[in-house]
């Protein structure tokens, strides 16, 4: 079975990361919730869904690290850490990404349950 890690900022995720080196570890990058409980990015929303029935498919020892990258407002600065991390250069949220590989999914992909299957299930 997939293995959960929820996780908040930058740190946090690369912590993750280190920690499962040895493993497949898929990473989301999501708007953090808003007042009302759920993502202020109305396309994180509509992929979270889609993304975790579609988890079922990747290898039952992968990591699937759920990060927060913050409030809208800190998310829309251009010098926010996910944009300028180089491993990341993340353009647009939610992102998908398989970690140590160039396959990743970007804001409406993240819906389509092929493209998020292709990606849980790709060597």
């Amino acid at each position: 079975m997939v293995q959960t890690v929820d996780v908040t900022g930058l740190s946090s995720y690369k912590e993750e990361v280190a920690k499962h080196k040895d493993k497949t570890v898929f990473a989301l990058f999501t708007g953090s919730p808003d007042s009302s409980g759920k993502s202020w990015c109305p396309d994180c929303v509509r992929a979270d869904g889609v993304i975790h029935s579609a988890l079922s498919k990747a290898p039952n020892d992968a990591v699937f690290i759920n990060c927060l990258v913050g409030e809208r407002a800190v998310w829309k600065d251009p010098n926010n850490e996910f944009r300028k991390e180089p491993t990341l250069m993340l353009k647009g949220v939610p992102t998908l990404i398989k970690v140590g590989t160039k396959n990743r999914l970007v804001e409406a992909e993240c819906a389509k349950e092929d493209l998020v299957t292709m990606l849980f299930t790709e060597d």
